[in-house]
């Protein structure tokens, strides 16, 4: 299939991320190396990570951004903020929280506002909410989306890619609810660049995945990107 044309430049999008479990320092390096060099705007890596990633990228473009209460968001709200303070004071400046799913479906809406808006307070730094779309209805998606912008949030978030990933319906209904309110970011799943560009067109403003250079080499050289394992 080829890669439609378009004057999108896929790398303004990109968060590089690595967020398999067996993830190593090496690994860390190679991503870091990748993104400055195809200046993409970030970084993705779990916390433990982000201590190198800040090093390695130190004086570059590309900042780093780590993921919190990742991939279920089950964890107490105590541990949500203090991952998110730790990983602000060993140098993140975005964040990308996974919401809790159970308080959404319960209608615990209040508690589920209290524990993004302090993590968003607690850290001034840029919030992501994952709301894990493929998880919810249309009003679950609706109210979360809702809660997770008045709580202050800079980004809704589709997904982890761990239980389903982006599709072009949910970041076109999340650009409907968000009119402009928020970035939206679509992550998981983004195979080929013709998918990643159908993203951007219906509203995604940032894309997560590990797949940023074969994207960007797909659109630039129009070849078409092999199936990988990893969807996130």
């Amino acid at each position: 299939m080829a890669v439609p044309d378009s004057d999108i430049d896929l790398a303004l999008y990109i968060d590089h991320s690595l967020l398999v479990p067996t993830a190593t320092s090496e690994q860390v390096a190679a991503l870091c190396g990748e993104a400055d060099r195809y200046r993409f705007p970030t970084v993705c890596v779990y916390p433990s990570a982000v201590k190198q990633a800040v090093q390695l990228l130190h004086g570059k473009k590309t900042a780093v951004c780590t993921v919190i209460g990742f991939p279920t968001g089950a964890t107490t709200s105590a541990v949500k903020r203090y991952e998110a303070l730790e990983a602000v004071e060993n140098g993140a400046i975005e964040l990308d929280v996974v919401i809790n799913l159970g308080w959404l479906k319960e209608g615990r809406s209040e508690e589920l506002f209290q524990e993004i808006a302090s993590i968003c307070e607690e850290t001034g730094k840029t919030v992501k909410a994952i709301l894990e779309t493929s998880q919810l209805t249309d009003t679950e998606k609706r109210l979360a989306a809702e809660i997770c912008m008045d709580a202050g949030v800079a980004y809704l978030k589709t997904s982890t890619g761990w239980f389903g990933g982006a599709t072009v319906a949910d970041v076109k209904f999340l650009k409907e609810i968000s009119r402009g309110r928020v970035g939206i970011k679509a992550s998981g799943g983004i195979r080929t660049a013709e998918q990643a560009i159908a993203l951007i067109a219906a509203g995604a403003t940032r894309l997560g995945t590990s797949r940023g250079v074969e994207l960007v080499r797909s659109q630039r050289e129009g070849a078409e990107i092999g199936d990988r394992s990893s969807e996130y």
